[in-house]
């Protein structure tokens, strides 16, 4: 099925080298793991019949956050008409708290406990600020990038971002003094 086309097999490749950031960006919209699988499932589901149709200079990555997103808006839909289940997301078990004894420890140790600090500070953040600074900063997309896959104008990227950093600058300043 995939080889019907020229360039599907290489395209398909490039598709599976997102996954992670696919997961990533999935945890940020759900904030829960299984939620986060089902929804990169999902997207490959729907972008696997549809990639042959690519061109050779399309951005695969952007591709797929824009599949992804728009399944996530879709479930978003669906839930608000049926009821609300609470689920704890337990990937975070103090099992893995453990600290490497070495000649680092205390820097390892610390870095730990800021990017911690970082994650629960990006987490108190509204979802459209969360999700522009994983999007930025994390995932590394250009503000066009950014633009197309929220559809929105660049502007609104770039002062979105600017309050994001300013709001997490603010829940972090304590933390950090």
């Amino acid at each position: 099925m995939l080889c019907e086309h020229y360039g599907s097999v290489e395209a398909y490749s490039s598709s599976v080298e997102h996954i992670n950031a696919l997961y990533g960006y999935a945890m940020v919209l759900t904030r829960n793991s299984a939620e986060a699988e089902d929804l990169v499932q999902e997207t490959y589901v729907r972008a696997i019949p549809a990639i042959s149709r690519l061109r050779g200079e399309s951005n695969i990555k952007n591709w797929l956050f824009k599949i992804l997103r728009n399944a996530w808006l879709n479930q978003l839909r669906k839930q608000r008409t049926g009821p609300q289940i609470v689920q704890f997301d337990m990937e975070f078990s103090s099992a893995g708290d453990l600290v490497d004894p070495g000649k680092q420890s205390y820097e390892s140790y610390v870095n730990k406990l800021e990017a911690e600090q970082v994650r629960a500070a990006i987490e108190q953040l509204p979802a459209e600020f969360r999700e522009i600074i994983v999007l930025r900063e994390f995932e590394e997309l250009s503000y066009q990038e950014i633009a197309y896959l929220l559809d929105c104008p660049t502007g609104t990227v770039m002062s979105r971002l600017a309050r994001a950093r300013s709001k997490l600058r603010a829940l972090l300043s304590p933390a950090f003094a």
